[in-house]
């Protein structure tokens, strides 16, 4: 499955709308299946940051987000014949990052495929001051967020 993701418009908003368009582009074969669609953005001042395509844009990245808060955005759909949805948002800072650090976690390569540049569980908790919410949410997927959209998620089997 290959869902183009949007970065243009109100962080919640486009997050969601990422999730939703990929649960529904899953093919369900039958009753009873459970589809679960779900997007991360990086925010900096209302804009944001979407993956970088390249190193020069991961830079660029991780110098705007040093030393300043930034929101990270998880965008939750469950298709489960209705749609349910959820948007989790949590606070994070960076601390102030000098160019050895930069250049440091760019030659790790854990910047790609990253919103913002970044991966809290990986190198990139260096980066990090602290975390204002949910840090499962930073790392992809609100575990709490997606137990509260299907009921019994966590129970034990029997």
């Amino acid at each position: 499955m290959d869902v183009a993701e949007l970065a243009d418009g109100d962080p919640a908003e486009v997050a969601l709308d990422n999730a939703r368009r990929k649960a529904l582009a899953v093919e369900v074969e039958g009753e009873g299946q459970v589809v679960l669609g779900a997007d991360t953005l990086v925010a900096l001042d209302g804009r944001t940051l979407p993956k970088p395509r390249d190193a020069s844009r991961a830079r660029e990245w991780l110098e705007a987000l040093s030393g300043r808060n930034h929101r990270v955005v998880g965008g939750i759909c469950v298709r489960a014949g209705e749609l349910d949805t959820a948007v989790v948002a949590t606070d994070v800072r960076f601390r102030a990052l000098d160019d050895a650090t930069i250049a440091w976690y760019l030659d790790s390569g854990e910047w790609r495929d990253r919103a913002g540049g970044y991966a809290i569980q990986g190198r990139g908790a260096a980066l990090v001051e602290r975390i204002e919410g949910d840090y499962l949410n930073v790392v992809g997927l609100s575990v709490a967020a997606l137990a509260g959209l299907i009921p019994g998620l966590l129970e034990r089997p029997r």
